[in-house]
């Protein structure tokens, strides 16, 4: 972060209005922290940070969405006010393009530019990113793949048997269809795993 001189955003209205409100770039809950964009775009990029130049360097850009995808555990107390991502958020400003109001809502146009070290770097204009319905390019099943498997790990120990039983709803029984929801649900705390709710 510290080579981070400015990271500049430009997007659309009303994305300009609604996500860039200054009301929002000081969460202190992890509401208020879900719906700030100056924090999640600063989450992402210090897991960026962490995994490390020669690693982002050789990943894919959908290997790369999936490696700095949040989950729910980084709108914790902790991360809220984690240095390192509270150094990015004050780096960051918002810039509204008006060309882009015209190509919302077809896209979502945003570009990011990056400058430090004497450097600048950019994102180009991004209108359909990874995870979008409308990427052509991207692997989109894979990365549901990984999100399901990443939303999963936070409540059942099997996820690979809690997505069988998820998948393939429409060759399911009425009687599957009833019983979909019946596994284990269980928490990893400092001494294992406590089961929280199992079907009798």
């Amino acid at each position: 972060p510290r080579t981070f001189e400015e990271i500049s955003v430009a997007i659309y209205n009303p994305a300009f209005d609604i996500i860039g409100d200054p009301a929002k770039w000081n969460p202190t809950t992890r509401q208020s922290a879900d719906h700030s964009m100056v924090f999640i775009l600063s989450s992402l990029l210090r897991r960026a940070i962490e995994l490390g130049p020669e690693k982002i360097g050789s990943m894919s850009n959908d290997e790369i969405f999936c490696a700095t995808m949040l989950s729910p555990m980084d709108y914790s107390l902790a991360n809220l006010y984690n240095p390192i991502t509270r150094k990015l958020m004050d780096k960051i400003k918002f810039v509204h393009d008006p060309e882009y109001d015209a190509l919302y809502p077809d896209g979502i146009p945003t570009r990011v530019t990056i400058k430090g070290g004497g450097s600048e770097y950019s994102s180009g204009l991004v209108m359909y990113p990874s995870g979008h319905a409308r990427n052509t390019t991207a692997d989109l099943k894979g990365i549901l793949d990984h999100k399901n498997r990443l939303l999963g790990a936070l409540a059942v120990a099997d996820v690979d048997s809690m997505l069988t039983k998820l998948g393939n709803i429409e060759s399911k029984s009425a009687e599957e269809v009833a019983n979909l929801y019946d596994f284990p649900i269980s928490l990893e705390t400092t001494s294992g795993r406590e089961i929280l709710y199992k079907h009798m």
